[in-house]
């Protein structure tokens, strides 16, 4: 039987310790900046991201890696053998996974097998990792394609977004609902529900108050929760994702709670200080 590699995006929001240790491959996205052409967590990071949105005062844009970027990165590993499994960014947000599919066609029949995470994120990161653990135990692609798939409607991605800075800039909010949510301190939890980022509550007045109705939201499942592994995801908010990895530890009975750092494809959508919990169900 052949070996199966574990591939996924840039947007999988993994740690490069976690990633090393269970030898996952990544494809990276581009981040676009006034017709500048960067590799997402390659030659570009959020606090460079940050700096040059302060500079400019302009958002860049993100684009998927090209079908040739994925049989570029693919080419090596079916070359030695092994076959692919890639698990991707949410079709609902991005042509990621249309564009490893068209690159999956170029090889023969079975050697890539596609994933659609329909999710962003840490929920990427988490099907990842049991991808990985399956790979790890000599389960085969098909095999790790059939314990995957019914997850992905499992894992729960919830965020505090801080400003409407950055979805103003990125379009989906109107100038005069950022200029009513800066005045009244509205900051919106989004949640990914059926792949795509959904609103679900507009917290007013202080940050804390945001942070706790995520925090609660997020307990409110716990008797729900795979106790295995939660992530604890951010955008520059350090102490608020240690705040919420102690909460979660302290009400909880999971075993392993990571705090990760999202990458720049996120970063440009959701902000500074943008933190978010991410879980999977039983």
């Amino acid at each position: 039987m052949s070996r199966v590699q574990i591939f996924t995006d840039s947007t999988n929001d993994l740690s490069d310790e976690l990633r090393q240790s269970y030898q996952i491959e990544v494809v990276p996205l581009y981040v676009i900046f006034d017709g500048d052409s960067y590799k997402d967590g390659v030659s570009i990071k959020p606090d460079k991201l940050f700096h040059l949105v302060g500079q400019t005062g302009k958002l860049p844009k993100t684009a998927a890696p090209s079908p040739t970027d994925f049989e570029q990165a693919f080419a090596p590993y079916i070359a030695a053998g092994d076959d692919i499994v890639f698990i991707g960014l949410s079709s609902e947000l991005s042509s990621t996974i249309q564009n490893a599919t068209i690159a999956a066609s170029q090889f023969e029949e079975g050697r890539v097998t596609v994933i659609d995470s329909r999710n962003l994120s840490t929920g990427i990161g988490l099907l990842v990792l049991k991808a990985a653990q399956a790979a790890g135990e000599g389960k085969s692609a098909k095999e790790i394609r059939a314990l995957i798939e019914p997850q992905t409607a499992k894992i729960e991605v919830e965020f505090v977004i801080d400003t409407l800075e950055y979805l103003h800039k990125g379009g989906r909010c109107s100038s005069v609902q950022a200029f009513i949510g800066s005045l009244l301190k509205i900051r919106p939890l989004v949640k990914v529900i059926k792949g795509a980022m959904t609103l679900t509550d507009k917290v007013r007045g202080k940050r804390e108050k945001a942070l706790d109705q995520l925090l609660n939201n997020a307990l409110a499942q716990k008797d729900l929760m795979d106790e295995e592994i939660l992530f604890i995801t951010h955008a520059m908010a350090a102490e608020d994702a240690a705040y919420l990895k102690n909460q979660i530890e302290q009400h909880t009975n999971v075993k392993r709670v990571y705090i990760t750092e999202t990458g720049c494809v996120i970063s440009s959508h959701c902000g500074p200080c943008t933190v978010g919990i991410v879980f999977a169900k039983k």
